[in-house]
């Protein structure tokens, strides 16, 4: 199974769509909110992203909410 983080915010509805099309496939992810975490944050600007959502699937970053792009890596 792949490793996917998504860097999010709470107001972010692409983010809350990414993460309920993760869900409805049954694909487990770690979830690194920028809004409440400067760890988390500080990882996202690092990569040279300032929104979000940002998914990293193993070693490859999808920006955006790609659905196209998530279903290719997970092989959905």
């Amino acid at each position: 199974m792949a490793k996917v983080i998504v860097y999010s915010t709470n107001t972010c509805p692409h983010c809350v769509a990414a993460k309920d099309y993760l869900k409805l496939n049954n694909v487990e992810y770690e979830e690194k909110n920028v809004q409440t975490d400067m760890e988390a944050r500080k990882e996202l600007m690092a990569k040279g992203h300032m929104g979000v959502p940002v998914l990293v699937i193993d070693d490859e970053e999808v920006v955006g909410f790609d659905k196209a792009r998530i279903d290719q890596l997970l092989g959905l």
